[in-house]
């Protein structure tokens, strides 16, 4: 996610410095969380590193783009395992609430530090620095993972395949469908997943259970909404008001402080609240801040109005992800639940890039 920060605040600046139209910023944005939520299906990643290291020697709006789409890849390759580790190591209990509170706000906390740093490298230093502290950032990172978590040894399924055929049309049809949305018949899976594959990456039973599938519906539609929010709010703050880098960053200071307010609070409250009402308080948050934002006035105080909508804003997402992991484990077979945590995380980001896609086609219309 601090990849995620860095493209929103830095958009806008990247597309400036390699003289490409201020559209074509949504793309330095939506690369990333697109392939993110794309590839996570099936768990196949690029080298996160190395795409942002060559990322930084590239001088083109669209190769940086890709770049940043491949190392989206690799994100999408660490979010599911990330999330078999807390269950392997947590299972449902008195750690598991925190835990999955703990890592539901790393999103946010992630977003918001992300953001300081086009303003640190844009400013003082050529905006390519982003991508080459990025890549030593994943260096340092991945290097302490590698000599502190230890290896499981053993698969947890020796005897598992992967529907490798299933997962090319999986990712084909989740990026053409984000790309050019109205190709929407190009998704067709059933007849493979019935009649051909032994192993399904998306066994179509898991779908079911109503509870899931208004889940899946709704944690979208947020998400998707939550990033049309913060690009929004971004560019007005820049180009409307006037602020820096920097200042810009300083706005998004409360997305940590109310993403981790909300991790810690919503892993509390599942002792008391159920499941669906957790989800409900996380879509009004949502929506509250979709009301704050649009109605911001050209110029004022960031303390009135632009504060509370970027307080409140990481309630929906934070409340959304712990409540679509505990209403996944309800409502689906024990067999299907690591097919619809990931499935989950899927539906996240790829709302999140959905958001910011209409954001630019929005804005290139206006």
């Amino acid at each position: 996610m601090i990849s995620v920060g860095a493209g929103i605040n830095g958009g806008l600046r990247i597309t400036k410095d390699l003289e490409a139209s201020h559209e074509q910023a949504i793309w330095i944005v939506a690369s990333y969380p697109l392939t993110q939520g794309t590839y996570v299906l099936s768990g196949a990643g690029a080298s996160w590193v190395l795409s942002n290291l060559v990322a930084g020697f590239m001088r083109h709006v669209n190769s940086v783009s890709i770049m940043r789409a491949l190392s989206g890849i690799d994100a999408a390759f660490v979010m599911p395992n990330a999330i078999a580790l807390f269950t392997i190591n947590f299972p449902p209990g008195k750690a598991w609430n925190p835990t999955n509170g703990m890592f539901g706000a790393m999103a946010p906390i992630g977003a918001a530090g992300g953001s300081v740093f086009p303003g640190l490298f844009g400013q003082w230093l050529p905006w390519w620095w982003l991508f080459f502290f990025l890549a030593i950032l994943g260096t340092v990172v991945y290097g302490v993972f590698y000599f502190v978590v230890e290896s499981e040894g053993q698969p947890m399924d020796p005897s598992g395949r992967i529907d490798d055929i299933g997962a090319y049309c999986g990712i084909a049809g989740l990026f053409l469908f984000n790309f050019a949305w109205t190709q929407t018949s190009l998704v067709g899976w059933s007849f493979w997943e019935i009649k051909v594959a032994d192993q399904p990456i998306m066994p179509m039973s898991i779908w079911n259970t109503q509870p899931f599938n208004m889940m899946i519906i709704s944690a979208f539609v947020s998400f998707m909404s939550f990033g049309t929010l913060l690009w929004y709010a971004t560019v007005w703050q820049l180009k409307v008001r006037g602020y820096n880098i920097l200042l810009n960053a300083a706005t998004f200071v409360p997305l940590a402080f109310g993403g981790a307010s909300a991790a810690i609070l919503s892993a509390k409250i599942l002792r008391f609240i159920a499941a669906q009402y957790i989800l409900a308080i996380g879509s009004l948050a949502t929506l509250v801040s979709l009301i704050l934002v649009p109605a911001l006035p050209e110029q004022q105080i960031c303390w009135a109005q632009a504060f509370l909508a970027i307080l409140v804003g990481p309630l929906g997402p934070d409340f959304l992800f712990i409540a679509s992991q505990l209403i996944a484990s309800g409502t689906v077979k024990r067999s299907e639940e690591g097919v619809a945590r990931t499935l989950i995380s899927t539906v996240l980001a790829y709302g999140l890039a959905t958001g910011l896609g209409f954001a630019g086609t929005d804005m290139v219309k206006r």
